[in-house]
């Protein structure tokens, strides 16, 4: 993904201390991968004064100090970024590690409360949403509220609803989809998404120095297994299966 191939950024203040970074594109796919491609940039030639980038699926939210560094000055380091920085990914020497994870999770009635009536909404038995999951390739697009790993790919006949009424309690390693997204619940907490499995692994541990499992970019596949198998596993933290440079 070059500057050409999404055009110009667009910058908008976001309050007194932040700007919101987008691409005005009208294709979604080039949305969200210029948006990669900019925080990519972005992240490699940081301006004095930041403090913080949080990536969203097409946008990028960049919080600086305005003591430190004016809203002007952020926005003229973002234009000047997107259009002359060269990327990380421009040059064999810095190419991107991209790990893969396969990652068991059980698909029931106990750990996917929800995937009864998804298959519903979809018009498909619960079986063939399993399936729809399973044969899907998702890569990690950001990092959420408390470093949920929120994942694009999900292949179903069409995006999937958010439920009307929120889940309150949702355990941690629930896996859930929305749209055609779908996301692993890192800690106990509430969701609207919908509840279609859980996986025995832990992928944030915050006692770790590394806590987190996924990076952006990264590729997942879920594999389904059965209760008993899960327990075989004796899961502990979540690592990948392989890794590959890009």
């Amino acid at each position: 993904m070059t500057i050409a191939e999404y055009g110009a950024v667009t910058v908008d203040p976001f309050g007194d201390s932040a700007v919101m970074v987008t691409i005005p594109h009208g294709d979604q796919a080039i949305r969200k991968a210029g948006i990669v491609a900019f925080r990519d940039r972005f992240l490699a030639h940081l301006p004095h004064g930041v403090n913080d980038v949080v990536s969203g699926l097409e946008s990028l939210l960049v919080e600086f100090d305005p003591l430190r560094i004016t809203l002007e000055q952020v926005e003229y380091a973002a234009r000047l970024v997107a259009r002359w920085a060269p990327s990380p990914s421009d040059g064999p020497e810095a190419a991107r590690t991209v790990r893969r994870f396969s990652i068991p999770v059980v698909f029931d009635d106990e750990t996917g409360p929800d995937l009864a009536s998804v298959a519903e909404e979809l018009g498909l038995a619960p079986a063939e949403v399993v399936e729809a999951i399973a044969e899907s390739t998702f890569t990690i697009a950001l990092l959420g509220a408390a470093m949920a790993p929120m994942m694009d790919g999900l292949k179903v006949p069409r995006p999937v609803r958010r439920r009307a009424e929120p889940r309150t309690d949702v355990a941690p390693g629930a896996v859930m989809i929305a749209g055609t997204n779908a996301i692993i619940q890192p800690f106990p907490g509430p969701t609207g998404w919908r509840v279609v499995g859980r996986t025995p692994y832990t992928v944030v541990d915050i006692s770790r120095p590394d806590p987190v499992s996924f990076r952006t970019g990264d590729v997942v596949r879920f594999v389904p297994v059965s209760p008993a198998e899960a327990v075989a596993l004796d899961a502990g933290f979540l690592l990948p299966s392989a890794e590959e440079h890009l």
